[in-house]
């Protein structure tokens, strides 16, 4: 943790002797020792919570997406069943209705228009019109 030599220590327990005094540096080592073990500790736990959260947050956007996979294919599988329903449903009106069938092939009666066709189509050019010029014999 801290890079500390034994020159360091030294000069720290010569300055703690002169400061403290002989008498009282014992007491004073064990109190200070004590801080620095509940210091470490601290800093341990704290380490630990954040790796914890860390680890949390990774797991928690696995999960993330895990769960917008599984909507997404619901979401597809839903689709896709309703698709089914419809085509069944579909087959079960033409089924039960034979003349259904018949109307659905039929071509469509004069005037009567189809999905895509114009409302008003314009008139073909008539072949036998009176307006060309006729050859007399």
């Amino acid at each position: 943790m801290f890079d500390i030599g034994f020159a360091e220590l030294l000069l720290i327990g010569v300055v703690g002797l002169l400061v403290v005094g002989p008498e009282q540096l014992p007491g004073t080592v064990r109190t200070v020792l004590a801080w620095v073990n509940r210091f470490r500790r601290s800093f341990d736990q704290i380490r630990t919570e954040v790796r914890r959260e860390l680890h949390n947050d990774e797991i928690m956007q696995k999960l993330k997406a895990e769960s917008q996979e599984i909507e997404q294919q619901v979401r597809d599988t839903t689709q896709s069943v309703e698709r089914e329903l419809q085509a069944l449903e579909t087959e079960e009106a033409l089924a039960a209705n034979p003349d259904a069938i018949a109307i659905a092939s039929a071509p469509p009666a004069n005037g009567a228009t189809q999905i895509g066709e114009q409302a008003n189509p314009e008139p073909e050019p008539d072949t036998n019109s009176t307006d060309a010029p006729t050859q007399s014999a």
